[in-house]
């Protein structure tokens, strides 16, 4: 009997360790090595891409003068009185066209594209002051989209709230990851302004320099792939059911070797 309790016992632990390996890399920035910082990460805003939709309002002192600049007032230029001085100025909605302008009231075709938005409302201000006192220019993104794919629990194209978006919001916006995703190895797509290509950097999200690095803050349109890991890939691949036969029969091998070994002695 001491014999089987044995076994038993032998049996009890290889399946305890078995089934309770714990899986690496399953928390967010656990490496504080700062020794491979690639740079700073500072949000220096957005670039202005092709498609984007941008909410650009005029305001200035004089309420009349301004109207000619915003789509919405435009055609009540001459009208006076108190139904023209109650109508509220709301913002002009613009997409980005493929040359990269947009057509703007009065002043025509304003090239914008890879500017960001302090660069663009600082550009249709001085080109304002040709026809207003102190013009102000409030520009607003509309359409920030972006697409997260893979090992999320809620993949697709999302929109942000805000758009200082760093990766881990990105995430958020996902559901987070799943238990299967390769934290080390997420996938990011950007095109890039200079060449128009798509470009592909990895980013590990269990370093805590992931907050330096130039990609740490997100660009509209951006796309994020997480990739499952290892043992996702090895179980996807390999059939399941050829799978448990030949582990649980090298078990039982194994077991059924013990017990002749020690019912021998």
């Amino acid at each position: 009997m001491k014999k089987y309790a044995a076994v038993f016992h032998i049996l009890f632990i290889a399946l305890f360790l078995t089934s309770c390996k714990p899986k690496k890399n399953i928390v967010y920035m656990s490496n504080d090595n700062f020794q491979q910082e690639v740079s700073q990460a500072r949000y220096a805003g957005l670039h202005i891409q092709e498609g984007d939709q941008l909410q650009i309002l005029v305001s200035a002192f004089d309420d009349i003068a301004v109207r000619p600049f915003n789509i919405g007032t435009m055609n009540r230029t001459g009208t006076s009185g108190s139904t023209a001085n109650n109508t509220a100025i709301t913002p002009s909605e613009y997409t980005v066209s493929s040359d990269g302008t947009i057509v703007f009231p009065v002043l025509g075709p304003v090239y914008c594209k890879g500017m960001t938005k302090q660069q663009l409302k600082e550009d249709l201000e001085s080109r304002l002051k040709r026809y207003l006192t102190d013009p102000l220019v409030t520009i607003t993104l509309t359409n920030f989209n972006i697409s997260v794919l893979g090992e999320v629990k809620s993949p697709g194209q999302k929109t942000s709230p805000t758009e200082k978006l760093n990766i881990f919001q990105a995430i958020a916006l996902a559901g987070d990851l799943t238990y299967d995703a390769n934290r080390t190895n997420i996938k990011l797509i950007r095109t890039s302004e200079a060449t128009g290509k798509d470009e592909t950097v990895s980013l590990d999200l269990s370093e805590a320099s992931i907050v330096n690095s130039p990609y740490y803050y997100l660009q509209q349109n951006d796309i994020l792939y997480v990739e499952p890991d290892r043992n996702k890939q090895v179980a996807v691949n390999t059939d399941s059911a050829t799978d448990k036969w030949i582990r649980y029969g090298g078990v039982a091998l194994g077991i059924v070797t013990l017990i002749i070994t020690l019912t021998r002695k």
